[in-house]
């Protein structure tokens, strides 16, 4: 019994000096963990908003998972910026909401491009009289199908030129202007949502401007053949025409109103927090 206990004295020590040289690591895990759980609340915020992943008809489960996946590529980037952690609940629970805002403004960024397809859509079944035809489509509600039509080709165009690698390069990249754990002052978010915005609206206006100029030439001709033969009931001409027209020129400027949308999705990613002139 007591050379047992002899034995067992030199291996207890030993276990001891590990523990002591085991106790920094453990005290880095510790932040490293919180470091993650912040690093999800600006990532998953995003996500919920990114084109593709965050569309209201994607299951939750996919969604989380994108989320997860997302974070566990952003978070080694983001780790040498994790400043030290506060010890109170409160503070680290503030950190936590200050993180989450910063993921709503770069899904914001990202989402006003999806509403600027949906938008141009919209102006351009509007203008060609064909704003009764629509579906469901990735949208809750229901659309013209041009405008599905551009919101499902312009989430695939993304999605096929790397869309999750860009989001996520965008987001590590995010901690220059937006460090752990700060709000954006009031005055810089209000100044950069109505610059978003109404970038968003004169791009949606510029996209659709080819449906519009079709508008207008139809209803010249339209006004000019009802002033030369009154007798004639020019609606039940022109319905097909307008029509007919609407789908040649969604055919030939399809490929590129999602060029020019595409480009501007990547100066988004390239600098969601910039302020557009």
């Amino acid at each position: 019994m007591e050379t047992s206990l002899a034995e067992a004295i030199p291996a207890l020590e030993g276990m001891q000096v590990l523990l002591d040289a085991l106790a920094p690591l453990a005290g880095w895990a510790e932040g490293a963990v919180a470091g993650l759980v912040l690093v999800f609340a600006r990532v998953g915020a995003t996500v919920s908003l990114l084109p593709g992943f965050g569309e209201q008809t994607l299951p939750l489960r996919l969604k989380l998972a994108a989320a997860v996946a997302m974070t566990m590529v952003v978070w080694p980037l983001a780790l040498p910026r994790i400043p030290p952690l506060p010890e109170g609940v409160i503070d680290f629970t503030l950190m936590l909401v200050a993180e989450t805002v910063a993921g709503l403004a770069l899904g914001i960024a990202l989402r006003l491009m999806i509403m600027v397809l949906q938008l141009a859509g919209s102006i351009a079944a509007q203008s060609t009289a064909i704003s009764q035809i629509g579906a469901p489509g990735v949208m809750p509600d229901p659309m013209p199908a041009i405008g599905n039509i551009l919101v499902l080709s312009g989430i695939a165009l993304a999605l096929a030129g790397g869309l999750h690698v860009k989001a996520a390069a965008m987001i590590a990249a995010s901690y220059d202007l937006l460090p752990f754990g700060r709000f954006p002052a009031g005055a810089d978010l209000a100044a950069w949502g109505t610059g978003r915005i109404a970038h968003a609206f004169a791009l949606a206006v510029t996209l659709a401007g080819p449906f519009v100029l079709l508008s207008f030439l139809y209803n010249l001709a339209l006004g000019a053949i009802n002033r030369a033969m009154p007798q004639l009931m020019v609606s039940f001409v022109g319905a097909p025409a307008i029509t007919g027209g609407a789908l040649v020129v969604l055919l030939l400027a399809a490929p590129l109103l999602l060029s020019v949308w595409g480009d501007a999705l990547d100066m988004v990613l390239a600098g969601p927090l910039e302020v557009p002139r």
